[in-house]
């Protein structure tokens, strides 16, 4: 089923233009890009907020208003095969299509599919009413329609807009059933990802997708939840797979053994509605951060170290810490934040290249300056590993005494028993980078060699 994906700041300026108080209908276009498997999911790229003076007829129940604009709208969907959504308000609160409205896309659609080369499918119309409320729907090559199934917005704050005042209670079996139709990417699934992976699938998300080309070793047993001796051998993500479906046979699971960057796993992954990144390399991290501009997808990054120090003749524990990022699309991103440098990103390549430095990085991972082969960090893990699923949840439901913009970074310490809160702009202003709704436009995440056409990645 189609969905439709757009930033709260540019519903907000939506519903600002369709509703200026007048009592009188006002159009928009929405200009998407498309991403997941299917194509059909549709980013809100760019918005046409057409002049109220220019249109020919205003009135509480009918609107008429000048081809030109869009002409607009084809000659920018054009450029990257995107699909054109006609909004109009409804200022009387009718949450519905009217026949006026069927009539309007029976001239209109057939227009779009001629006029937007190499697409012919996925355009179509959306209403909103005063409460912010969106409904949209598509149309096939043939005019058969198809309602979107969810149409997010993504900020602070994460709704499904087709109903944004029906949120359940957290915690609850009706936030269980909600979160059903979720589809939860998990990059990483070794000492937080598995751990991750267990709570969602407890939670009731219904859809989750793993991803990392690790196998089991002896050594990180007693830190991959679900992993025995048995395992070993096999890749991480198979492990986690079959105890997801042990918990819940009717939850599709998916895996992926293959570097995020690879075109089938990118396509796969765009298809996500949460990101949740448990890597532990400053490559997969800054890959993470680029797929949420380009999908309009929300990311947890986490992440938790163990710095040491010498006192004396002896190394003893400086800190047991933890960090967790809740990055949206259109804001500051994880390299915006400094978590993300290109002296790290280089740093991480030349390590990589050598060997015995490598290895070193590895046996130190989480006891810095201390090579440890096989770190006893399982409930440091576990810690980190709530807090960033809690995160998630405080976006899609209301728990929080304060609002979520002020949990955008949240560090924590074992050793000093302090939790620490900052807000977004406390990090940088708020950009949309070159990447914002690119959708899975060639190449893939602006990455040279990710895919040679959309349509093929798909």
């Amino acid at each position: 089923m189609p969905t439709l994906r757009i930033i709260a700041d540019d519903h907000a300026r939506l519903r600002a233009h369709l509703f200026p108080g007048d009592g009188l209908e006002a159009p928009a276009i929405l200009v998407c890009a498309r991403s997941g498997r299917d194509g059909s999911q549709l980013l809100v790229k760019d918005m046409i907020l057409v002049p109220y003076e220019t249109c020919d007829v205003r009135r509480p129940d009918r609107l008429t208003w000048p081809g030109a604009y869009l002409e607009r709208a084809v000659d920018i969907a054009d450029t990257f095969d995107g699909s054109v959504v006609l909004a109009h308000s409804h200022p009387g609160g009718y949450y519905g299509f009217s026949s006026l409205d069927d009539a309007s896309d029976r001239q209109t659609v057939p227009v779009l599919q001629a006029g937007v080369s190499g697409s012919n499918d996925l355009h179509g119309s959306a209403i909103m009413t005063p409460d912010g409320r969106l409904m949209c729907r598509v149309y096939n090559e043939v005019m058969r329609a198809k309602s979107c199934s969810a149409i997010w917005s993504i900020g602070h704050d994460i709704a499904d807009l087709t109903r944004p005042g029906l949120r359940p209670l957290a915690y609850s079996s009706a936030m269980t059933q909600d979160l059903r139709r979720h589809v939860a990417v998990v990059v990483g699934v070794s000492g937080t990802g598995s751990l991750v992976a267990e709570m969602l699938v407890r939670l009731g998300v219904g859809h989750i997708v793993l991803v990392d080309y690790d196998r089991v070793e002896r050594r990180n047993l007693n830190r991959i939840l679900n992993a025995t001796p048995a395992d070993v051998g096999r890749f991480k993500t198979h492990v986690v797979r079959d105890a997801i479906r042990a918990i819940d046979p009717t939850v599709v699971v998916e895996t992926f053994e293959t570097p995020i960057v690879t075109p089938s796993t990118l396509t796969a992954t765009s298809d996500g509605t949460v990101l949740f990144s448990c890597v532990d390399s400053v490559a997969g991290r800054y890959y993470c951060d680029l797929m949420v501009e380009s999908f309009l997808c929300p990311l947890i990054d986490v992440g938790v170290m163990i710095p040491t120090r010498t006192v004396g003749a002896h190394r003893e524990i400086a800190d047991v810490c933890g960090r967790i990022d809740y990055v949206r699309p259109g804001g500051v991103s994880l390299w915006s934040r400094g978590e993300i440098t290109g002296e790290s990103l280089s740093a991480e390549y030349v390590r990589q290249i050598d060997v015995e430095a490598y290895e070193q990085q590895v046996r130190e991972g989480y006891l810095q300056g201390v090579p440890e082969e096989s770190p006893s960090v399982i409930s440091l893990n576990m810690r980190a590993a709530s807090a960033a699923v809690h995160e998630w949840l405080a976006r899609l439901y209301p728990i929080r005494h304060s609002p979520n913009e002020g949990f955008a970074k949240t560090y924590f310490s074992l050793a000093a028993g302090e939790e620490d809160h900052l807000p977004e702009s406390s990090m940088g202003e708020p950009r949309r980078s070159d990447l914002f709704a690119r959708g899975l436009r060639a190449p893939l995440l602006g990455v040279p060699g990710t895919g040679t056409s959309t349509r093929s990645a798909a």
